[in-house]
């Protein structure tokens, strides 16, 4: 067969790894042995509905052997194996989301482990050691084997082959600076230290001298808390999530009761490239009497939690249980329910310290915070573990708890404005008033922020409620001149009229003290945020909001405007400004505000 050239971002992300400074090469070994428990795993529970796939197979087990006078280093398994298309597919390209951004990142960021476990491209690792690779694999079911070739470089190429049974041997050549991987020693050393998890025997053939099981072969999860290292906690972390960070949290629990499983759960400290792609899946495991089960089993985790790395082992449920099956299985739904509350509870310890509990917030809050619209069962808990921007600190994000701590005497409501970023929002007219009285008011830039407003409506007896849709007395006492009430109503009443096709109504309001104007929308109407959060992803806007201009009756622009110079029109499009809007004509206000500034230069002259 002729050479294939792989996928141009591979050939990019080869390159970036063959050639990188990168000392701790050994990673390449415990990613193809990950890979290798996994292709052991998939054919374990394939042979629950189909025995006679692993007929004569032997023993479910990795090999590793290493020829020294050949300078060959060689990963075999038992496990489910490829036919062409997975070599294709595997091994010719990376997963279609997220290559782009593998390859930007890998220019500029000098850890190429920590984008190795990201972007989960283990394989290619590989490389960094060896000059060639043949991966010789037989698909269980198939009587065909093949051999896939590549020097890393300029593709590869896939022929036909022999296996006597099915699984994978990746044979490494080893480059002339690699051949610490020959030697036995080093190689119990880096086995014993970074897979002693695996659950498999992991097998280190000495030729002449036999074989010999060097990890301990026992699931992690089933081990007493007392008797597992962190070290060993961290390296099963690493095993399961593909990732290379120390997790932030880790929780591993056994459920007794009604139902009986284990659980051993981490969230990392650093999110995973695709947090936010629509097809993302959760990634816990499923187990069965330490019988792998599925990594796909949708109900076993809420989406806002996906980030969750981990297992769940449970002699509950049935070994023969199908994919289909365990979606609608009501024990699934009993071990999703207990496992969240005990996450759930674990953060609320958390995040008693402050600084500690902002590392996970960072880098996971967005996603968390949709759990207070989708997780109905436990909405109040997380809201209560998530956190805001608000106008009571410039840094320090705050609780709902810890506003309710500070509320006004007489204040009844949470108070929360949307917007593109918290600098625009402290500076929006509309929190003027509620800065002159002293009324903390929430500052919600995310994009879910906008959607759970919406079903948490009241928080432990206090209604949440957008600044517009304040019902409280925010008239203050003011020594300032106020506009005749008159002149005001023609004013409004001209406005009105001028702004028709933009705005819905001009009105007077108490609630500005610097800003001349405000723009907002009715009550129980679609946020001006939100709106433009829709329309800029090509979303229907047929319901858009009704505007409301509101006009401050003591600002002196507002007194003066019958006779000012500043053209009327700019009203509106000052106070899109301040609402983060886009104004009509932007050339005609440039040229207006240019016009007002000359004057009042040639005036003060």
């Amino acid at each position: 067969m002729s050479k294939q050239k792989f996928k141009t971002e591979v050939t990019k992300l080869l390159d970036i790894v063959i050639n990188s400074l990168y000392s701790e090469k050994y990673i390449f070994l415990r990613e193809l042995i990950s890979n290798a428990s996994d292709a052991c795993d998939k054919l374990r529970y394939y042979s629950l509905t189909n025995p006679g796939i692993v007929k004569n197979n032997g023993e479910f087990k990795i090999t590793i052997t290493p020829n020294a006078e050949e300078n060959t280093l060689t990963v075999s398994d038992n496990g489910i194996g490829m036919n062409k298309d997975d070599l294709v597919h595997h091994l010719g390209t990376i997963a279609k989301s997220g290559t782009a951004e593998f390859v930007n990142n890998a220019k500029d960021n000098g850890s190429i482990v920590d984008l190795i476990g990201k972007f989960g491209v283990g394989f290619y690792s590989a490389f960094m050691v060896a000059s060639k690779v043949e991966v010789t694999t037989r698909r269980a079911g198939e009587e065909q084997a093949w051999l896939w070739t590549s020097n890393g470089v300029d593709g590869f190429e896939i022929t036909e082959a022999k296996r006597d049974k099915v699984g994978t041997d990746i044979k490494l050549y080893l480059k002339d600076d690699a051949k610490d991987y020959v030697d036995t020693i080093y190689l119990r050393h880096i086995i014993r230290t970074y897979s002693d998890h695996i659950n498999y025997p992991i097998v280190l053939d000495l030729g002449k001298a036999g074989e010999e099981t060097v990890n301990t072969g026992s699931a992690l999860w089933t081990k007493n808390k007392a008797d597992i290292t962190d070290e060993q906690y961290n390296e099963f972390y690493h095993h399961i999530s593909r990732n290379f960070d120390t997790p932030w949290l880790r929780l591993h629990f056994k459920a007794e009761g009604n139902i009986e499983y284990t659980g051993l759960l981490y969230i990392p400290s650093e999110a995973p490239y695709d947090l936010f792609q629509p097809d993302r899946q959760q990634s816990l495991k499923l187990y069965v009497n330490r019988v792998f089960i599925s990594d796909k089993v949708e109900g076993l985790m809420p989406a806002y939690l996906r980030f969750v790395k981990g297992i769940i082992d449970s002699a509950d449920l049935p070994l023969n249980i199908s994919r289909e099956m365990l979606q609608q299985n009501a024990l699934i739904a009993k071990i999703k329910n207990g496992t969240v509350g005990r996450i759930l509870k674990e953060l609320k310890t958390r995040s008693e310290d402050y600084d500690d509990y902002m590392k996970f917030w960072k880098v996971f809050g967005i996603a968390f915070k949709e759990g207070i619209y989708e997780d109905v069962a436990n909405r109040e808990m997380v809201a209560s573990l998530s956190r805001f921007y608000s106008t009571n600190d410039n840094e320090r994000l705050t609780s709902l708890d810890e506003y309710i701590s500070r509320v006004n005497e007489g204040q009844t409501n949470i108070y929360y404005i949307t917007g593109d970023d918290v600098p625009t929002l402290r500076n929006n007219p509309q929190l003027e008033a509620f800065k002159a009285k002293g009324i903390e008011v929430l500052l919600l830039t995310d994009p879910i922020d906008e959607f759970w407003v919406q079903v948490l409506t009241n928080y432990k007896g206090y209604p949440i409620k957008h600044v517009s849709q304040a019902d409280m007395d925010l008239k203050m006492e003011r020594d300032t001149p106020r506009a005749d009430e008159g002149s005001l109503k023609k004013l409004t009443d001209f406005m009105s009229e001028l702004f028709k096709n933009e705005v819905g109504k001009v009105v007077a309001t108490e609630k500005l003290t610097s800003s001349p104007v405000s723009l907002t929308v009715e009550n129980g109407q679609m946020s001006i945020h939100l709106e433009r959060l829709m329309r800029n992803h090509q979303q229907q806007t047929s319901f858009a909001s009704s505007r409301i201009l509101e006009v401050n009756p003591y600002h002196p622009l507002i007194i003066k405007l019958a006779d000012s110079m500043f053209d009327k029109s700019q009203l509106l499009d000052q106070a899109k400004i301040a609402e983060g809007e886009a104004i009509t004509d932007s050339s005609f206000f440039s040229e207006k505000l240019s016009d007002y500034i000359l004057r009042g230069w040639q005036k003060s002259a």
